[in-house]
Formats: structure tokens, sequence, C-alpha cells
């Protein structure tokens, strides 16, 4: 509903009391859930943190880092892929406003150390995170937002893991293996 009305109307120009009526909800409920309206859009994004987490932590020991982040991501993105309309529709209105992609930003940069920690811890118990985990997930996170801006673009008509696939081939020659 909230994405209807943003997609409509454009992020900026609808508030959150037409985002709560349009929910049936009062507006102090609707804060209680979603503290800025950025979040009632981004809030899409959250469960898929745990998900890349896990993933990349399921991934084998002997894999090198690279491939094990992109297998991470397409774990994370399999939700997407189940409800391609929504994350479309969502992505789109992300997309269509600045404080929207930086609070996406700022969501991701959030999972950075998660995904950095398990990416050390892929060498056989706890080890200390790297500025080579550091920039081995930043690196992975612009490939992911790059396939998402390419997924957008096409209307979701390009599949989103091919996407993902060129994007992380383009630095993998760059990427010395582990």
């Amino acid at each position: 509903m909230a994405n209807d009305l943003f997609r409509e109307h454009g992020f900026h120009n609808v508030t959150i009391n037409e985002v709560a009526a349009a929910a049936g909800v009062h507006r102090a409920t609707f804060l209680r859930y979603f503290p800025t309206k950025e979040d009632a859009v981004v809030g899409a994004w959250d469960d898929l943190a745990g998900i890349v987490v896990d993933a990349l932590r399921e991934c084998p020991i002997g894999q090198d880092d690279w491939t094990a982040l992109r297998q991470a991501f397409a774990a994370c993105l399999q939700p997407v892929r189940q409800d391609p309309a929504t994350f479309l529709s969502v992505s789109q209105v992300i997309q269509s406003s600045t404080a929207l992609g930086a609070r996406l930003l700022e969501k991701q940069s959030s999972w950075r150390p998660g995904m950095a920690t398990a990416l050390a811890e892929r060498a056989g118990g706890p080890a200390p995170v790297t500025l080579e985990h550091e920039a081995r997930v930043a690196a992975s996170f612009g490939c992911l937002n790059v396939a998402l801006r390419y997924w957008v673009a096409s209307e979701g008509q390009s599949d989103l893991l091919d996407l993902l696939d060129e994007a992380f081939a383009a630095l993998a020659v760059t990427m010395p293996a582990t």
C-alpha cells in the first residue's frame, strides 16, 4: 500500500499520516513499527541481513572469499526472486529518492561487521577481521547495488542473479585468491 502511494505521488510527497491511513492504522501505530518513513520502505531488506551472514558461514572453508560472498548474496536474494514484483517496486521507490538510497546504504553498512566476521571465521574458527575482509565485503555490496540498479532499469526483466554474477566477475580478475 505505502509503496503504491510512494510510486504514484513520489516518496517525498507522501506524509506519514497518508501512509498510516492507507494501511488503516493510526500514525502512532505506524511509528511504533517504523521510526521513519524511510524505514517503512527499506524495512523490506531487514530479514536479508541474517540470511547473507548465515549463508556466508555455510560456504565451504576451502572456497575463496569472493566466491563465498557471491554465493551468500545469491542466498540472500532468494526472497527477492520469490516475490520479484514487490522487491522491484520497493527498489524503484528506493532508487527514486536520495534519502532512501542513503538509508539503504546505512542499513547495508550495519550488515558489514557481521559479514566480515563470518568471512574471517571461515578459516576454521574465531579469527581477527582484517582490512582484506572488510574491503571484500564493501566491494561485494558495490556489486550487489550495481546489479540491483541494472535489474530495476530492466523493469525486472533481467535475471538478478545473472546481473550479480556479471558484477562480481567484473571485479574477480582483481581479487587475489585467499
